[in-house]
């Protein structure tokens, strides 16, 4: 089982982060990882959207599909995959902390199967290090 948990605080406020971050046509902009973002059902985004993504993780080319099980706008996005070597649920919540100021927690979650499962001990450290990198870009893009 791999749980990481990362947070930052960014200084804009809530609506401003949470409606940026929680947009999938943003993630390439800020995920280092991510390449592109596709649209399997139509916009707005809410419960049942699913979004298609591309990116590249410890060396492999990743291609899987989210699909947003709890929406709160401003304030939590949770969204799920299924299929794929490592079934993954991530989880964005956003905090006012004060005046313009935003406490942003990303969570992920998951259990690795078949030949990921080798890597399991090593997920975390990986996971937390680029989703530290992730959400520093999103800081940096934020506070531009």
């Amino acid at each position: 089982m791999v749980d990481v948990l990362t947070e930052i605080n960014i200084k804009q406020p809530v609506t401003y982060v949470s409606e940026y971050a929680m947009s999938p046509d943003h993630a390439p902009e800020w995920y280092v990882n991510i390449h592109s973002a596709e649209w399997q059902t139509p916009k707005p985004l809410s419960i049942g959207s699913r979004i298609a993504f591309k990116a590249k993780f410890l060396g492999r080319e990743l291609a899987y599909i989210y699909e947003i099980i709890e929406f709160d706008p401003g304030k939590k996005l949770v969204m799920r995959t299924a299929q794929g070597p490592f079934p993954m649920e991530t989880t964005y919540t956003f905090q006012s902390t004060g005046q313009n100021l935003t406490r942003v927690t990303l969570r992920n979650t998951g259990s690795p199967t078949g030949f990921s499962k080798f890597f399991s001990p090593f997920m975390s450290t990986m996971m937390r290090r680029a989703n530290m990198k992730d959400l520093k870009k999103l800081k940096s893009i934020l506070e531009g």
